[in-house]
């Protein structure tokens, strides 16, 4: 009997209606098109309508996962919400999904905090609990609401990110040599001041000082978090490919995380990969932190580039700060 692997078994993806322009954000902030153009690559983005939640926009891409993979919410017994917007601090936002979307109470609801790097880490983790044997069918979600964190009068943030969710159903296979091939997963814990919210949590509770100050607000030294990012999005990506004794070019499609099209046009320069092998909509969502890779999968593969036999690599880094990378042949 072959071994078993992860196999991804279908996808979706949700992006609110609403999308805010560059042209619309000149007018509330001191910048312009043409300067988030040239800085991030970044058009337009869309934004969370007044009530819509974390969990709103999560259902909705599971529920087209779940249409894509052929099962029913019943099916799944391992629900992991990778996300830094839950609806609210505590319970997970995990649970709110399960009862939204009807998956059993007998399920494993968990959230999974490692920023933009979420949605790598939800599906490696899923991987390692599917492999256990005591779960059949996961289903892993990327999914921000960062609008509701972004400070709209500091221009070096808030014209860079957006909402959306990403969804995709886990299951297991015997077919040799498909599915999930390996990841690399890692951290750089002194670097924590580079991406983060000050205050709000244990260390600095929220108070009346801390919110009129905007601390409870996302804030980011975007050079140095740049200086970061490439070096471990590429170091992770020749870490996996070097695990898995694979060359670059064996790589069909690179779906990285979509938070600045020069960090990707970097990382395509140090992988000696064309740009047409990256898969890239960050024009059109911005930064959705975890919703981004599942966003750009679900696209890729209803857009037909992915194909059976094709080998593709997922790489991001976020707040933390973490990387991490994955290969999968389809």
């Amino acid at each position: 009997m072959a071994t078993a692997s992860t196999i991804i078994l279908g996808t979706g993806s949700y992006a609110p209606e609403r999308i805010l322009t560059n042209a619309e954000l000149a007018k509330l902030v001191d910048t312009s098109d043409e300067w988030i153009r040239t800085r991030s690559g970044i058009r337009e983005r869309h934004i969370a309508a007044p009530g819509e939640a974390t969990s709103d926009m999560a259902v909705a891409a599971a529920k087209a996962a779940l249409i894509d993979a052929k099962l029913a919410a019943a099916d799944i017994d391992l629900l992991i919400v990778a996300t830094v917007t839950p609806d609210q601090t505590l319970p997970a936002v995990s649970c709110s999904i399960q009862h939204k979307l009807g998956v059993p109470t007998h399920a494993a609801c968990f959230d999974l905090n490692a920023a933009c790097s979420g949605f790598v880490y939800a599906l490696d983790t899923a991987c390692a609990m599917l492999s256990s044997g005591r779960y059949r069918h996961a289903l892993v979600i990327g999914v921000e609401k960062l609008s509701s964190i972004v400070n709209w009068k500091d221009r070096t943030t808030c014209v860079l990110f957006g909402d959306g969710a990403g969804a995709a159903v886990v299951g297991i296979s015997h077919e040799p040599g498909v599915g999930l091939l390996g990841t690399k997963l890692g951290a750089y814990g002194d670097s924590v001041d580079l991406l983060c919210i000050p205050r709000g949590g244990s260390s600095n509770p929220p108070s009346a000082e801390s919110v009129a100050a905007g601390d409870h607000f996302l804030q980011m030294k975007g050079k140095e978090v740049f200086k970061i990012a490439v070096r471990a999005m590429e170091e992770a990506a020749r870490d996996i490919l070097e695990q898995q004794h694979l060359r670059a070019d064996q790589i069909t499609l690179v779906i990285p995380h979509q938070a600045n099209l020069r960090i990707i046009e970097a990382i395509s320069q140090y992988l000696e990969l064309p740009m047409e092998r990256f898969y890239v909509n960050v024009e059109r969502y911005g930064n959705t932190s975890s919703a981004s890779i599942p966003i750009a999968l679900d696209e890729a593969r209803r857009a037909g580039r992915i194909k059976r036999g094709d080998i593709t690599l997922f790489v991001a880094f976020g707040a933390g700060l973490t990387y991490g990378a994955a290969l999968i042949r389809w």
